[in-house]
């Protein structure tokens, strides 16, 4: 189980133990990837449907951050699509794309750091200075010398 306390001041965790499972739904097809011969037989393509808005599980909050972030990802009915065909078979794909699902929204429900901002160093200014000094020297020797 994967277990994730976000900084207090969002007020938003992520827990896997907040079973998901009941509110996701998958489907099979066939796949376009690796499965040689039976690539045309098996139906070994799985897409995930989550619908966002109906989920009892998150907060108002969570659901704005998700459509926010993810909303290129969320169909026309609020339902975040997920498709996974890259192994050979329906239940290594069914466990790749709840993977995937898991990952995804961590990332979207993880607050960006806030940038504290910087000045130069000493070293860094001095460097600057030098640099200035040697291109107006450069500069100032071109000029034409009056007799």
């Amino acid at each position: 189980m994967v277990s994730t306390q976000l900084p207090s001041d969002s007020g938003i965790s992520i827990n896997e133990s907040r079973d998901f499972k009941p509110e996701l739904v998958f489907s099979a097809s066939r796949s376009s990837g690796p499965g040689g011969q039976n690539v045309n037989k098996v139906s070994s393509k799985v897409e995930l449907r989550f619908h966002v808005l109906n989920s009892a599980l998150l907060t108002l909050q969570e659901k704005d951050l998700l459509i926010e972030k993810l909303g290129s990802r969320i169909n026309k009915e609020g339902e975040l699509v997920l498709v996974s065909q890259s192994e050979r078979t329906q239940l290594r794909n069914k466990e790749a794309v709840i993977e995937k699902f898991y990952s995804l929204l961590h990332k979207a429900l993880t607050p960006r750091k806030k940038r504290k901002p910087t000045r130069p160093g000493t070293a860094v200014r001095e460097e600057r200075l030098e640099n200035k000094r040697i291109k107006a020297k450069t500069k100032e020797q071109r000029a034409k010398i009056n007799p």
